[in-house]
């Protein structure tokens, strides 16, 4: 028995975005095909097509930019097997398409969103995030795995050893420039290997990850709509930069999809630890004592 942690990220250019997220998607072994299958079908559904076999790509920032809620909204609601046809031939007529085609297509962008959240659910995906602000301190080195990645580790092992303490864990990463995934390589290596906590995650967690493209990667493409969700609509009290209102309501399908763990915590023996993480400074422990707890 295994669980794929797909893992994307959001806002880290320093442009647009409120929050640098770092996010990740768990899925069974088993129930991995059956959830790509379901998410394919819901393309075809909405979209007359699969949309992600042509030029675009099924990115957050693309299906749920604020022109698709002002194109959704231009018409009244379309139903569904004629707004299929009509996104479809928006799709195929690019610029010739009129003002019915472009609504049916941004109103089946927002329902595809909607239903790939369902079906996360319905095939009870977990979803994992550390969140961080653009101007959090980052120690400039780069020998150490950086704190919002152990956070999801840490979240991810959290999650194994809740659900099934024999399960391994698989990490898949969208693929980085070369010397980046090199550069990450090193990091995961030295935290599994040389850290107590990082050893102790590698007795679930695979420490060497798998890349891959997120363009033919459903599951990458999943952790990139969570990133995007929760940079621009997930808030806690120590949040306090804007976010998007007309995205409330899928971001609080994606929270639907977190884990919550319960564990001792100094005096505390039932501390609860949820799989989003918001993260105040990017340098861990180990990085400032030399190879202590991350």
């Amino acid at each position: 028995m295994a669980y794929f942690l797909f893992i994307d990220e959001s806002g880290q250019d320093h442009r647009a975005s409120p929050y640098e997220v770092l996010a990740g998607v768990a899925v069974e072994d088993r129930d991995l095909w059956n959830l790509v299958q379901a998410i394919q079908d819901s393309e075809v559904k909405h979209f007359g097509c699969r949309y992600s076999l042509g030029r675009d790509e099924l990115k957050g920032k693309k299906l749920l930019k604020r022109k698709t809620y002002r194109l959704a909204s231009q018409l009244p609601p379309i139903p569904q097997e004629e707004r299929s046809i009509l996104a479809r031939q928006c799709l195929e007529g690019g610029s010739a398409a009129g003002k019915r085609q472009i609504t049916a297509l941004a109103q089946s962008k927002l329902a595809y969103i909607s239903d790939v959240l369902d079906i996360c659910a319905r095939f009870r995906c977990k979803a994992f995030a550390s969140i961080v602000s653009p101007d959090a301190p980052s120690l400039a080195s780069t020998d150490y795995l950086r704190k919002d990645y152990s956070y999801l580790f840490e979240r991810f092992y959290y999650f194994l050893e809740d659900t099934n303490p024999t399960a391994s864990g698989i990490v898949v990463f969208d693929e980085l420039e070369k010397s980046r995934s090199h550069i990450l390589l090193g990091q995961m290596d030295r935290y599994f290997k040389y850290t107590y906590n990082g050893r102790r995650r590698s007795g679930q967690i695979i420490p060497e990850p798998f890349f891959v493209h997120s363009d033919l990667t459903t599951g990458i493409q999943i952790a990139d709509l969570v990133a995007y969700l929760v940079s621009w609509g997930f808030r806690t009290r120590d949040m306090s930069r804007p976010r998007r209102d007309e995205l409330i309501d899928l971001v609080n399908r994606v929270c639907s999809l977190r884990h919550r763990a319960v564990r001792e915590v100094g005096d505390n023996p039932s501390f609860v630890i949820w799989s989003f993480a918001v993260i105040a400074d990017l340098r861990a422990r180990d990085q400032l004592t030399d190879m202590a707890e991350a």
